[in-house]
């Protein structure tokens, strides 16, 4: 039975935001006192506004993070990770948070409604696109943003050495059994193959994009059980593991409905809007233990589906996952009428 999907906002993410950032963590909805601000948050919130420029505060929420990445970013093409309650910065440098930095920036850089944003994210993306790493989701997301700004600007040389330098983010599919480039699943697994999708769409290479969706569609099949999506729990899983597992993260649902969608826009196959909105389903009690990982009160992701329930805290990184996947549903409903009116007029002409 279908169920839905919620009209996204931005409240809770407002909420957790205060005039340096958007903090980590929460108690329950209220954002902790003693949490800190991540980079990452930053970068997916800055991608996330890039497209609800309609929405209530999305122009604040923006600024805000354009506003911390300029603060985070170390000169170096990195950013540095985490900055404290107490006002100090991490001297830790993480992969993956320049990776997320970039993933926003691109998207700011190429679809923000605001120009001062726009203009503020392509300088930033412009100074640290030479960032390189062997870790393949930091190097997924800096390859999302760079395709994402090369779709408005495709000269862009930064954004194209990015590209042309990542490492493959899919197996060669030799392997039948495990065709995935590491011993075992580990977290947000599907943008992996969405980030050599959008590399081959880019490209125009007809093999790497029918590749890439053999690989999602085995990451479909080995994350389904029964009629939903059972996730990757938190510690990973490799091959023969039980399912289901725990505790299953919200940005599994985010990253799966994303990049059905993308292979959807990409291969006109009707099947991956089906897998888009089971996967966003995830959200609304279409799960192993049949409870929404959600608050309708507040429009907040809780943070994470457990054996006997749900993590009830609202932090940011599953907010962020909510809303998009949300906003990931609502393409899905967008993309259905016009599939019923193809279907209508070939059998129309079938006749």
């Amino acid at each position: 039975m279908r169920t839905s999907a919620p009209p996204p906002t931005l409240s809770h993410l407002q909420r957790l935001s205060d005039g340096f950032g958007i903090v980590e963590h929460a108690y329950l909805s209220e954002p902790r006192s003693d949490a800190t601000y991540c980079t990452d948050d930053a970068g997916r919130l800055l991608a996330l506004t890039s497209h609800m420029g309609e929405y209530r505060h999305a122009r604040q929420l923006a600024t805000l993070a354009i506003d911390f990445l300029e603060r985070a970013y170390r000169g170096d093409a990195t950013f540095r990770l985490r900055h404290d309650a107490q006002g100090r910065w991490s001297s830790e440098v993480s992969d993956d948070a320049t990776g997320r930095a970039l993933l926003g920036l691109g998207h700011a850089a190429a679809y923000s409604p605001w120009p001062g944003v726009q203009r503020r994210s392509l300088a930033l993306f412009t100074r640290a696109a030479n960032f390189r790493s062997d870790h393949l989701r930091a190097a997924a997301y800096a390859t999302l943003g760079a395709t994402v700004l090369l779709r408005a600007m495709p000269r862009h040389e930064g954004a194209l050495q990015l590209v042309d330098e990542s490492p493959a983010f899919v197996a060669d599919g030799t392997d039948s059994a495990w065709p995935w480039l590491e011993s075992r699943l580990a977290y947000a697994n599907a943008l992996l193959p969405l980030a050599e999708l959008a590399r081959a769409q880019l490209r125009r290479d007809e093999v790497a994009g029918a590749n890439a969706l053999a690989v999602l569609t085995w990451l479909c099949d080995e994350e389904t059980l029964g009629d939903h999506f059972s996730f990757t729990p938190v510690n990973g899983r490799g091959p023969l593991e039980a399912r289901p597992q725990f505790d299953q993260q919200p940005i599994e649902a985010w990253a799966m409905s994303e990049a059905c969608v993308f292979a959807f826009t990409y291969s006109h196959d009707p099947v991956w809007l089906e897998r888009a909105r089971v996967a966003g389903s995830w959200f609304l009690a279409n799960n192993d233990v049949g409870v929404a990982v959600y608050d309708p009160r507040t429009g907040g992701g809780f943070d994470g589906l457990e054996a006997n329930g749900v993590n009830l805290n609202e932090g940011a990184e599953s907010t962020l996952s909510f809303v998009a996947t949300m906003r990931e549903l609502q393409a899905v409903a967008a993309f259905e009428p016009v599939l019923s009116d193809q279907a209508t007029s070939r059998k129309a002409s079938s006749r």
